[in-house]
């Protein structure tokens, strides 16, 4: 019999587990990473999926897709499909009234649905989960922001198909959080926050439970406020630091600045100190630059994008018409929580 999985299909990254002995098992890549970059890269010779696929994104950006997540099962006028294209370096088209890919695959010009493109890390998740259960995995579970309409539920099945999946159900991503704690058991109602902080956004959900049947009461957030931005401010506090002491600008040198930004991905470092350090070595460039940032200053860089995520919070209790008092649990989702 195949094994049914879950998938959380992120904007930025993905992750897929099974369930065996009573616990969910989060299963890990050929990388050996719990989480797998949502990015598809198109170059001469072949396609790339996830981490081989961000790894090269710098030195190749027109064909390295991301973020299909923001597009999938909407207009191409959609304002927020609109406003996003802006900041693609990929080439997004108009077909039909839908938003397409536009990119170069061995010598000649595809276009991709996002879709299709979601369809392909969908496709990756599938196949890390069955060399880790050594079976064809069929089944699969899919998590969708509870924002999400009718169109983006059904693109986001859709992909599920063109990957070989059968999906079992689409489920909220706030609901799934509140199951994984096991909050549906507790058998009594509760109103439960949930708190998601990923990679490229942030959700605030509001969820009431009675009997094990979740009703989504509120949701807000920020579509664009996520570990990506924190990374970016401690990029940018180095690039100007950098110029500071070595009167040279770092941004003008790619290979240098996707080092930085590499180093300071890699944030996750502030969780068990007070204080940390970041290394670029490039001698061949002339750049030897060796440094350190305390917690401290991390959350001053960060401080008011930390108490802009206060507003979505205060704006879903007032929405469910609760008082802060009656919220009996939170949970806190996202690897950017673990800041």
């Amino acid at each position: 019999m195949s094994k049914a999985v879950g998938i959380d299909l992120g904007t930025t990254y993905s992750c897929v587990a099974h369930f065996a002995n009573d616990r969910v098992d989060i299963i890990a890549n050929d990388q050996g990473n719990r989480t797998t970059p949502s990015f598809v890269a198109f170059t001469d010779t072949e396609r790339l999926i996830g981490d081989a696929a961000k790894n090269q994104a710098a030195m190749n950006p027109s064909n390295t897709v991301f973020d299909a997540k923001r597009l999938i099962g909407r207009n191409f006028n959609d304002p927020e499909v609109q406003a996003d294209m802006k900041h693609f370096p990929f080439k997004l088209i108009d077909v039909d009234g839908k938003p397409q890919i536009q990119v170069e695959f061995k010598g000649e010009t595809k276009n991709f649905t996002p879709e299709q493109i979601s369809s392909m890390v969908l496709g990756k998740m599938k196949e890390t989960a069955e060399s880790y259960l050594g079976a064809k995995v069929n089944d699969a579970v899919v998590t969708v922001p509870a924002y999400f309409n009718d169109s983006q539920r059904q693109a986001t099945k859709d992909a599920g198909t063109i990957a070989g999946l059968n999906v079992l159900r689409i489920i909220n991503e706030p609901t799934a959080a509140a199951i994984a704690y096991g909050l549906d058991k507790k058998g009594k109602e509760e109103h439960v926050l949930i708190f998601d902080l990923g990679g490229g956004t942030f959700d605030v959900s509001l969820l009431f439970i009675e009997d094990g049947i979740f009703e989504v009461k509120a949701t807000a957030g920020d579509t664009h406020l996520g570990g990506e931005d924190f990374d970016n401010r401690l990029v940018n506090h180095f690039i100007q630091e950098f110029k500071r002491k070595n009167k040279k600008d770092l941004s003008t040198n790619q290979r240098a600045l996707r080092r930085l930004r590499t180093a300071c991905e890699s944030q996750e470092n502030f969780v068990s100190s007070a204080q940390t350090s970041v290394e670029i070595d490039s001698k061949n460039e002339g750049i030897d630059f060796y440094t350190s940032i305390t917690r401290a200053r991390f959350e001053e860089l960060c401080a008011d994008l930390f108490r802009s995520t206060l507003d979505p919070v205060e704006k879903v209790l007032r929405d469910a018409k609760l008082d802060k008092s009656q919220v009996d649990e939170i949970v806190l989702v996202g690897g950017s929580t673990r800041i």
